[in-house]
């Protein structure tokens, strides 16, 4: 419990973050990045990121269909 209390007070801004989770969408990490990025990131931050990102995703992808679809 003590390490998700520490793990939470990490620094890194959202927007730090969410640059990180939206570059592993794209699966472009260097080594050297992700272990900064494991070592700063909230993982609050992090899940929060992942579904804001998913959910992105997903209505880009409706947003397409429904256009290919429509013509």
């Amino acid at each position: 419990m003590d390490d998700l209390k520490q793990a939470s007070k990490r620094k890194a801004s959202f927007l730090a973050t969410m640059k990180a989770v939206l570059w592993s969408f794209l699966g472009i990490r260097k080594r050297s990045a992700y272990e900064k990025d494991a070592a700063q990131l909230n993982p609050v931050h992090v899940i929060i990121a992942g579904l804001i990102g998913a959910a992105i995703f997903i209505t880009i992808l409706i947003v397409i269909v429904k256009n290919v679809v429509a013509k």
